[in-house]
């Protein structure tokens, strides 16, 4: 079966494709692809993952042509909004 891992950082994306047995799971797909060792910052514990955007579990049976996205952290902070008026 054939799927692919994706992650993608500010200024380096990663497209892995994997083939895999049937009925293996997000984490083999992972796994077999490389990327945790390209990018040993991922921190699968803390990090979500998906398939065309909906999040799944590690433990999520995948199907053919699925494509497993590891999410970074949300980085971006609004600015601090303080009261006062700007003259």
């Amino acid at each position: 079966m054939h799927v692919s891992v994706a992650y993608a950082l500010p200024n380096n994306q990663y497209w892995i494709d994997v083939d895999i047995n049937d009925g293996a799971t997000a984490m083999a797909a992972i796994q077999q692809s490389g990327v945790l060792t390209l990018n040993p910052d991922i921190q699968l514990d803390q990090q979500k993952i998906g398939v065309f955007g909906r999040f799944i579990t590690l433990e999520t049976p995948l199907v053919e042509g699925d494509r497993v996205e590891i999410y970074r952290p949300i980085t971006w902070q609004p600015e601090d909004d303080d009261d006062e008026e700007d003259d």
